[in-house]
């Protein structure tokens, strides 16, 4: 088992750093893409390209906003490299389609302990700002607390990302960009 967990703020360089640990091992890429993405959002739209375009061609993609445990069990084997980008777009939509969680986490949190190969995942730690004002925006929060910290128990590597730099949690640092001179 390698899992490897990089939490963060928006913009804090996790999937980068997440593109950049599976490219520094010979594996053959795959990039989980859990967004269920609305064609008429066009500036997401444009994320997701750009997304895309910074992976390059060497990545294959597997776009699942519902079934990640059983996207998992296609995908991962030795040999593969697998980024799931990311357990937070994931739960927006588990929530907003009112899915029971429970069973679901468990399943994978089942799966990450049970499975072969390198997975990183990416997942936005929303729980140092303010509280939210609105009950919907708690409860977001405190269910994406609850998946980071089921996730972190079964992770090997749990980094938290802030400025593209990697503080460590536990395990070893994912590789970072080169600092960019002065």
């Amino acid at each position: 088992m390698d899992v490897h967990l990089l939490l963060g703020g928006a913009r804090s360089g996790k999937s980068s750093t997440a593109q950049r640990l599976v490219e520094s091992r010979e594996l053959e890429p795959v990039y989980l893409a859990t967004a269920l993405v609305d064609p008429g959002d066009a500036e997401f739209v444009a994320r997701v390209d750009k997304h895309r375009a910074d992976r390059g061609p060497a990545w294959t993609t597997v776009e699942e906003p519902r079934d990640l445990v059983g996207a998992l069990r296609r995908h991962r084997r030795p040999g593969t490299g697998l980024v799931v980008d990311c357990l937070t777009l994931w739960l927006s939509t588990a929530l907003e389609e009112e899915r029971d969680l429970g069973p679901e986490l468990d399943a994978l949190c089942a799966e990450l302990a049970a499975g072969e190969g390198l997975v990183v995942l990416v997942s936005n730690e929303v729980g140092l700002g303010l509280v939210p004002m609105h009950p919907v925006g708690r409860a977001f929060r405190d269910a994406q607390g609850r998946v980071n910290q089921r996730v972190a128990a079964v992770a090997d590597h749990v980094a938290l990302l802030v400025a593209g730099l990697p503080l460590v949690l536990r395990g070893d640092a994912p590789p970072t960009a080169p600092a960019r001179p002065g």
